[in-house]
């Protein structure tokens, strides 16, 4: 498809994966983020603490959001995938240190993942205004 309010941004250092999927799509100023797991570069699984992997994939969704022209203070949606259901207090503290209040309208689902994965996200973001 394509529609001139549509767009696929990338940057070279955008994470990527072999699977049939975009970063993100950018329909006029909303960005909408694939999942993001913790991955290297190369779109590779890297296992991790539940906090290396969480850490990994939001650091792994703010990449693909500068690529968009956006960040985390602009998401205003996230769904979120915790495998271990005893992992949910420590993703909500480590959740606080990226995303501040007023906190974006979220979703969290548990035991839901691969035994690869603990944790994956996506998101919906609008573009950061120009200055």
């Amino acid at each position: 498809m394509h529609h001139p309010l549509v767009s696929y941004p990338q940057d070279p250092d955008t994470p990527v994966s072999h699977l049939p999927f975009s970063p993100c799509v950018m329909v006029g100023e909303m960005i909408f983020v694939s999942g993001q797991a913790s991955v290297d570069e190369s779109g590779k699984i890297v296992s991790d603490s539940f906090e290396g992997e969480f850490r990994r994939s939001v650091e792994n969704l703010r990449k693909v959001l500068a690529a968009a022209g956006s960040d985390l203070a602009h998401v205003v949606q996230t769904r979120n995938y915790v495998r271990d259901a005893e992992d949910v207090p420590l993703f909500n503290q480590l959740y606080r240190e990226y995303f501040s209040a007023p906190f974006p309208a979220r979703t969290t689902i548990t035991n839901c993942l691969p035994p690869s994965l603990r944790y994956e996200i996506e998101a919906v973001a609008v573009k950061a205004s120009q200055k």
